[in-house]
């Protein structure tokens, strides 16, 4: 059975680094390094959509070194991924989260990514950046009050949160076992896979294992 949209959590990059005695920032390049190939392999494997949990707003709370580290390196990746879409245009990109927070160049470069990728069909990627679960829901609210909507049910909601979809599979990489305000709402029926090891080490057979193993589960939805 196809599995159409997988989530992940892309935890472990500074133990990486840590694991392999470089610098602790290294690791998120590393980390980088490996959502490029994650593109390819999710198109192996017949995945329509994927969302990365790249930025969240507790990661706001980095130090100034650290975050200035990341916006670079953010601004690096960005920038080729636009140039890959001339030759390569199959990956759409999209933003959700608060990006109004980021710096200016780092909002420029994401807008442009979503503007030459939009009509892009094959694979849907969506980062979220600057994102946090109870946030979505609060802006969602925000939103609804905003339009003066009055008979609020489930569907209103969905339609105004960052992500109307759902993903089938959740996975979180780098040992802990916690949901970390990541996709509250759409993750209810979610398949969470929890793994030990960090993003960087992540390989093709790990993903590939996920989704066999997924498709061997029962899955019941209340019934």
């Amino acid at each position: 059975m196809p599995v159409n949209h997988v989530a992940i959590i892309l935890d472990g990059n500074r133990r990486y680094a840590k694991k392999h005695n470089l610098p602790l920032y290294r690791g998120h390049e590393f980390g980088a390094q490996k959502v490029e190939k994650l593109f390819d392999w999710a198109d192996e494997l017949g995945i329509k959509e994927l969302t990365l949990y790249s930025f969240s707003m507790q990661n706001f709370k980095r130090t100034k070194g650290e975050f200035n580290y990341l916006m670079k390196l953010f601004e690096i990746f960005f920038k080729k991924a636009i140039d890959k879409l001339k030759q390569n245009p199959k990956v759409q990109f999209n933003f959700i989260g608060r990006m109004n927070l980021f710096p200016k160049k780092i909002q420029t470069l994401a807008k442009e990514l979503e503007r030459k990728s939009k009509n892009n069909k094959t694979l849907k990627v969506n980062f979220a950046f600057g994102y946090g679960g109870r946030e979505e829901i609060v802006d969602a609210v925000k939103q609804i009050v905003k339009k003066k909507i009055k008979n609020i049910n489930e569907k209103i909601i969905s339609d105004n949160l960052y992500l109307s979809s759902e993903p089938e599979i959740i996975i979180r990489t780098g040992g802990d076992q916690r949901t970390s305000n990541f996709l509250p709402w759409q993750s209810i029926y979610s398949e969470w896979f929890f793994l030990s090891k960090t993003w960087p080490d992540f390989k093709k057979l790990d993903l590939k294992k996920i989704v066999n193993q997924f498709n061997s589960r029962e899955r019941r939805f209340g019934k």
